[in-house]
């Protein structure tokens, strides 16, 4: 039984991207039992976004839960996946948080770190739409890969 989305129209532009593709790829793999099989991909990509309003209801202060951890390393396990798509040498995404969702998120090229983020209230990690999320995605693989070609002696070890 496929429910339908009321975050993310089924037919969003978004959906068709090639990020959006890797983000079902990447959520798909966590799911043992097979329960997205006859899902939607607006469905599957849906907890990824959360509204103002919803941000409201979330307590500013509290700690992250194994889906939400899951769902962080979802997200740049995917863009890890498309720099790798992009320039040919192995990213690798590393994350280290505290209990309170606090921490860094890496993503590494060879040597280089073509990825850095701080990671603040992972509790309350999403996006205002599925666009946003897009955009803060081609906003790292942009940084990441111009990285890449400006150090491409450091990446390549």
């Amino acid at each position: 039984m496929s429910e339908v989305s009321t975050l993310i129209a089924v037919d969003d532009p978004v959906l068709s991207t090639d990020f959006a593709t890797e983000m079902l790829r990447q959520m798909r793999a966590l799911d043992s039992y097979g329960s997205y099989d006859t899902w939607t991909p607006a469905k599957i990509l849906e907890p990824f976004i959360l509204t103002k309003a919803m941000k409201r209801e979330i307590p500013i202060i509290g700690d992250p839960d194994e889906i939400i951890i899951a769902r962080l390393k979802v997200f740049y396990n995917a863009i890890a996946s498309m720099i790798e798509k992009e320039c040919g040498l192995m990213a690798v995404p590393l994350m280290n948080l505290s209990h309170e969702g606090f921490g860094r998120a890496l993503i590494t090229v060879g040597k280089l770190v073509v990825v850095d983020r701080t990671l603040r209230d992972v509790h309350r990690f999403g996006f205002e739409s599925l666009s946003k999320m897009k955009d803060e995605s081609d906003k790292l693989l942009s940084v990441a890969l111009n990285l890449v070609g400006k150090y491409p002696d450091v990446a390549g070890l």
